[in-house]
């Protein structure tokens, strides 16, 4: 019976993502984008033309940028509490400053130059932590783990030349959750739930242990810690909620070290009290490579998707050109090549990994 629903719930999860642009993969979904992306390699010259757009960020945070040097540029206040750690480090050496910082379990690890949540996990005890420093090749964060109820993202947009930007989106991403009824047991529950049995089928995070557990009538799990689409989250638009206070918030946080665009991914009581400047932590800030999520928000046709994504790229080249032309050269050719190179390389190696590391 468990086999029969596993291949219903496959045939299913297969017709809704040739059906639903959203479940389109990657290289589909913006193909037919391609002509205006080029069109801007034309009219600035520049394979790299967005590398002004966000100065203080390497490559402009398209990508491979590193999270402590986001974390090193943001309010102290609004940064949650993290250790850096080098590979090289002995576990006696991480574990005393862990001590020395105060942290407890359970925490966050994740690499300092990371995305889509490769290599993220929640780490429970001493031992989970020991099997992650052993494997890990490359600098990591441990980070608090932040046990508020809210996670957002806000797209922030604003031209050098102006002291107010805009706030172009404002979503609440909900993690990927199974309910219980009192009487299914955890296995079943994913397996009733097409995304959530799709991404424990291919995720390395062991759940053989909690599988038989029998959660109470409205109890909820939480399968992934990772608020993004690969991880199975789901995306509520909170656009509404956006105003000037809101606006004036993320205006004073970016222009602190020249942040003009980008998505700033964020745990927080409530929108009520981040717009007050309290209780919110900036989980990161992703820059020219941002994707504006909200075209997931259940309120988007394909070509208004489409629409947004280039009113999104128009904001990213008027920011870059007027860098450009005002003391914020673009990266060479050669400088951004050897950069991207690099970056493809330290993914790959981080994705393998990421596949094959499975915490105790």
């Amino acid at each position: 019976m468990k086999l029969k629903l596993m291949h219903f719930n496959e045939l299913r999860h297969f017709i809704q993502r040739l059906l639903d642009w959203s479940h389109w993969p990657h290289y589909l979904f913006y193909f037919p984008l391609m002509i205006p992306w080029l069109a801007y390699y034309v009219r600035s010259r520049s394979l790299w033309f967005f590398t002004p757009s966000n100065p203080t960020l390497a490559f402009g945070g398209f990508e491979g940028e590193g999270k402590r040097q986001m974390y090193d540029q943001l309010p102290a206040e609004y940064c949650p509490k993290s250790l850096f750690i080098k590979p090289f480090m002995s576990l006696g050496q991480v574990l005393t400053k862990l001590e020395v910082a105060g942290f407890t379990y359970p925490f966050i690890v994740k690499p300092d130059v990371g995305m889509k949540g490769i290599l993220f996990r929640k780490i429970e005890n001493e031992l989970q932590l020991r099997q992650y420093h052993i494997q890990m090749p490359a600098d990591y964060i441990i980070q608090e783990f932040l046990d508020l109820p809210l996670e957002v993202s806000v797209f922030y947009c604003r031209k050098p030349f102006e002291k107010h930007g805009k706030i172009t989106a404002l979503i609440q991403k909900n993690l990927l959750e199974v309910c219980g009824d009192g009487v299914t047991n955890l296995s079943d529950l994913i397996l009733q739930q097409p995304i959530a049995s799709r991404w424990v089928k291919k995720s390395s995070i062991n759940l053989d242990r909690q599988l038989g557990i029998v959660l109470k009538k409205g109890e909820r799990y939480c399968l992934s810690h990772v608020a993004n689409l690969f991880h199975g989250a789901q995306f509520k638009d909170l656009k509404h909620l956006i105003d000037d206070q809101l606006t004036e918030l993320f205006d004073r946080i970016s222009r602190q070290n020249h942040f003009y665009y980008g998505r700033y991914d964020i745990k927080c009581n409530s929108v009520e009290e981040m717009k007050e400047g309290q209780n919110f932590y900036i989980l990161e800030f992703n820059g020219a490579g941002s994707v504006p999520n909200h075209i997931y928000a259940g309120k988007y046709s394909l070509l208004s998707a489409y629409r947004e994504i280039l009113t999104h790229w128009r904001w990213l080249y008027d920011i870059s050109q007027y860098n450009h032309e005002n003391g914020f050269p673009r990266w060479s050719l050669k400088k951004g090549h050897y950069f991207l190179k690099n970056s493809k390389k330290h993914f790959k190696v981080l994705k393998k990994l990421d596949k094959e590391l499975i915490l105790s």
